[in-house]
């Protein structure tokens, strides 16, 4: 078995189109603890540039982590970095692109992933899309 120091973190890129032009209502979605809390989690928390997101019930099983944003550039993206992660040269992103066939917005997450556990990290993004298309239609 790796020690975790020495595991290394490999880039996920994803793209999931969305149903919709406005890029006032996808930066919302992607930049606010009230859309954030539509398909990331179950709840979102933000404080002095801290997203705390909270999943699953606080009375039994349930998981909170915080991500600070040491990036954006609005109606654009939006770059975080887990706090307490051991991989300084890691984040997860948030980006919104205009398709030119359809005019309908793009969603592009980056984020990193350990050896082997891709998968995974593509699974948990593609429940969080389908959370947001039930939430939003999008």
């Amino acid at each position: 078995m790796k020690n975790l120091l020495t595991m290394e973190k490999n880039k996920v890129s994803i793209e999931h189109e969305l149903r919709s032009k406005s890029a006032k209502i996808i930066w919302s979605l992607l930049s606010t603890p009230e859309g954030l809390a539509k398909w990331m989690s179950d709840e979102v928390k933000f404080d002095d540039n801290l997203f705390t997101f909270t999943w699953g019930n606080l009375w039994s099983d349930h998981e909170v982590r915080t991500s600070a944003v040491i990036e954006k550039k609005k109606f654009d993206y939006i770059r975080f970095r887990w706090c307490g992660d051991e991989y300084k040269d890691t984040y997860w992103e948030l980006k919104m692109n205009k398709s030119d066939i359809t005019g309908d917005f793009v969603l592009m997450i980056t984020d990193f992933a350990p050896d082997g556990e891709k998968d995974t990290v593509v699974d948990i993004w593609n429940a969080n899309f389908e959370a947001l298309r039930r939430s939003t239609g999008l």
